[in-house]
């Protein structure tokens, strides 16, 4: 992907080919006489960055570089004589697009992952690894493999992709903005101030912060280095008086930001963090294993300080928004339904002719979401299915992938925005033209598991993975069922996806608490023929208890505001609570956005919200 930016600085994306064979056919011979110069028989090549960021900038995309493979998950390892390749389900058919085959073995990310390739076929291999690049936690597991397989890990000193890597794309320099308390509702002193609570009850010295939205949310600032995620590249350490070092490139500074941070933040460059990680001899810190680079740790024990893993201390209270916070999202998604509303209009308008793509949809959709002026940027790469490209759930349309719209067919459209006040993700499901019973009934089933995990009101204390099952009961009732989690956590103007709260199968002893942000996103995939999925967030909050009930309880508020297409419902399939629900909420929808649409607009939305 390429971005253009609009007259505004928004930065739009392009569907060009991201990668592609001839990276691999390119990069992988240099690697390997790299690898031979360093006595070398190997090198993995994770995806992720030194802040472990899901979103890399350009300068870090080392995976994409070394393979041509662009996916958000994912590895590579790369041998003299052998390569592979290691991707979850999401991206089966993407990897093979991308990458040569003639060069690359394909290896499933989860179940056969770079651990079961050294349990298997390091014996006798060194193979290099940036530490960087990896957390202490999932090096325990590579060093752990190799010994079982025979194979010897090699801890790089510099990476040989960045020596081979010719053209390389610049560090994001950004500028660091203020994040504004009337957004954020608490100021970075005092957020500070608590962690330093923290820290001195637990015996802890200070903390180490390296992962960017833990930064951004601790010092109240937001960036432009990470693309759709409002970002700052830094480091940072967080004393338990409360003072603070920000370590950051001074291109990014400003006096505006040096105000902002006030006296008890002392901003320093990148260049000054490792020397003042050593000083920190004798000294309790608190890491994050799962958030901070092995290397990180390393410079740490060796200049002698006791490193003690704790969760990052920002987490928890990050994922629970304050007032202020939850109000700018409920502004925030008011501002975006206007733009989904006026896409939706346009598209039951377009879509019968015949001749919109995926692509052409997806930029409408992306102008629609400019006109607001508090657009910062999108909160991630729509993803725009059309036909059996739908059926896979997180497809990236490409020009080559490119889909005509057909008629009797269902269009997926997930898709976001990033403002100052809140972050956005949507994902609605729309009919053109007449769509099959069959069709109609994996609708309904999806549309009853959204329901239902909207309706429900749990204990105190309940964890996510134990309202899984509802989104799913209708489905499974007809032999049904999705392979991706059904609700991830949202940041406010921060990622799109942010923990350490979910809803899915996986086993997590998290317990949803008030404040927290989910998506509501239950789907159905049948590959080669359709997708569909619909995606509403929420938000926690404490429950109304019937008299004589005797627990807290707690139910969630749905933020997003834009109608569902009932003209795919099988209106005999929903129960009186369903269909309750699903005209509550279009009553809802038409009270708030009628109003701020053009007339014709309203007469279009007046119709989708009628009552069932």
């Amino acid at each position: 992907m390429t971005n253009n930016e609009n007259k505004n600085g928004l930065s739009f994306q392009t569907f060009n080919t991201v990668g592609g064979k001839s990276f691999g056919q390119s990069a992988v011979p240099k690697i390997r006489d790299k690898l031979k110069s360093l006595g070398l028989d190997g090198i993995i090549i994770p995806h992720e960055d030194e802040w472990q960021n899901e979103y890399i900038p350009a300068a870090y995309e080392r995976l994409l570089f070394a393979t041509g493979f662009s996916g958000s998950a994912g590895s590579a390892i790369i041998t003299l004589d052998n390569a592979y390749m290691f991707t979850d389900g999401r991206y089966t058919i993407q990897v093979k697009v991308q990458t040569d085959n003639e060069l690359f073995e394909y290896w499933d990310l989860v179940s056969r992952g770079p651990k079961v390739w050294l349990e298997e076929k390091s014996k006798g291999l060194r193979i290099g690894y940036d530490p960087k690049l990896f957390t202490p936690a999932s090096l325990k597991t590579l060093y752990e493999a190799a010994q079982f397989g025979g194979g010897e890990l090699i801890e790089l000193k510099s990476n040989p992709i960045d020596e081979i890597w010719e053209n390389r794309p610049a560090a994001p320099a950004a500028i660091a903005m203020p994040h504004e308390d009337k957004y954020s509702g608490e100021n970075g002193a005092s957020k500070r101030g608590k962690i330093a609570e923290a820290l001195s009850e637990g015996g802890n010295h200070a903390v180490i912060l390296t992962s960017p939205p833990s930064i951004a949310w601790a010092f109240n600032i937001r960036g432009g280095d990470v693309s759709r995620s409002p970002l700052v590249l830094s480091n940072a350490i967080i004393n338990n008086d409360a003072t603070a070092q920000l370590f950051i490139a001074p291109e990014k500074v400003t006096p505006e930001l040096k105000a902002h941070l006030g006296n008890g933040v002392e901003v320093l460059s990148e260049a000054d963090f490792e020397p003042a990680l050593a000083k920190l001899s004798g000294k309790n810190i608190a890491v994050d294993g799962g958030l901070t680079s092995a290397y990180i740790v390393n410079v740490l024990k060796n200049s002698g300080a006791n490193v003690n893993e704790v969760q990052d201390p920002t987490t928890l209270p990050r994922s629970m928004k304050n007032e202020t916070e939850i109000k700018g999202m409920i502004a925030a998604h008011i501002t975006d339904a206007v733009a989904m509303v006026k896409f939706l209009h346009w598209f039951d308008n377009e879509a019968p002719k015949g001749t919109l793509t995926e692509i052409s949809a997806a930029q409408k959709l992306e102008s629609f979401r400019a006109q607001s002026p508090e657009l910062v940027d999108l909160s991630f790469d729509s993803i725009s299915g059309a036909v059996s490209n739908a059926a896979m759930a997180h497809y990236r349309v490409s020009e080559e992938t490119n889909k005509t719209i057909a008629p009797n067919s269902f269009y997926l459209i997930d898709s976001g925005g990033q403002y100052k006040n809140g972050t956005t993700d949507i994902t609605r499901t729309i009919s053109v033209g007449e769509v099959s019973d069959e069709m109609k009934d994996r609708f309904t089933r999806v549309l009853k598991g959204h329901i239902a995990l909207s309706s429900i009101k749990f204990p105190e204390g309940t964890p996510g993975c134990m309202l899984d099952t509802l989104a799913r009961m209708a489905l499974w009732d007809g032999g049904f069922d999705y392979d991706h989690g059904t609700g991830h956590g949202v940041g406010s103007y921060l990622g799109v996806h942010e923990g350490p709260q979910r809803i899915a199968k996986v086993l997590a002893n998290v317990p949803l608490r008030e404040g927290m942000i989910l998506s509501n996103e239950p789907g159905y995939y049948k590959m080669g023929g359709y997708g569909i999925r619909t995606e509403n967030l929420q938000y926690v909050t404490k429950a109304v208890v019937p008299q004589g009930g005797e627990r807290l309880m707690h139910s969630f508020v749905t933020l997003t505001l834009v109608p569902i297409d009932t003209r795919a419902v099988v209106v005999e399939m929903l129960s009186p609570n369903d269909k309750k629900w699903l005209n509550d909420y279009h009553a809802k929808v038409y009270k708030t956005i009628g109003p701020l649409v053009d007339e014709d607009v309203r007469d279009w939305l007046f119709a989708a919200c009628k009552a069932v």
